[in-house]
């Protein structure tokens, strides 16, 4: 069965930078991602890419960066007040979780700071890459009436495995 739009596919993956070594995400050995095609579950260069594929069918997918999680917007890097931090023991390289101005969970990182400015970077983690996913297609089904509504594997509840590639952070920092 060819994968179509407002179906549940569960795929294993090994996400890698294209060119790279070093697994930056992967959930072989458990659950399976399960995503609803069409709802912009995943990231557009990846989901474009599997719906070529059929149950039981491996890959190795390509994604450039702007079909992933965009180019590296040097826009996006702020310098903010030291004391919006106070009590947090700030280092080079670490990822802070808030909130944005639309109650969605935003990721920063910390870049540099100093005693009066900590300089965020407001980039997703995998921004400017080119990704490799090695997938594997473990399950294709038509999704229920509930979850093409709801946009949610399961419907309303929430279940499944991991979320590369969901709104607002989850595994492989997939969008």
């Amino acid at each position: 069965m060819a994968i179509e739009n407002n179906q549940v596919v569960g795929i294993e993956y090994e996400l890698k930078e294209a060119g790279g070594s070093e697994v930056l995400d992967s959930n072989i050995g458990q659950a399976p991602l399960e995503f609803i095609t069409g709802k912009s579950h995943i990231i557009p260069g990846l989901e474009s890419q599997l719906i070529m594929l059929s149950k039981g069918d491996k890959s190795d997918v390509m994604v450039p960066a702007a079909d992933a999680y965009g180019e590296h917007n040097p826009e996006a890097i702020d310098d903010v007040p030291r004391e919006q931090f106070a009590g947090l023991d700030l280092k080079e390289g670490l990822p802070l979780f808030g909130q944005g101005e639309n109650g969605e969970t935003i990721q920063v990182v910390v870049k540099a700071f100093n005693d009066e400015t900590v300089t965020i970077d407001y980039n997703h983690p995998l921004a400017g890459k080119d990704l490799m996913f090695s997938v594997t297609v473990l399950d294709i089904r038509e999704a229920t009436a509930d979850e093409v509504l709801s946009g949610q594997v399961g419907g309303a509840q929430e279940h499944g495995g991991g979320s590369c590639g969901t709104e607002g952070g989850g595994s492989c920092g997939c969008n």
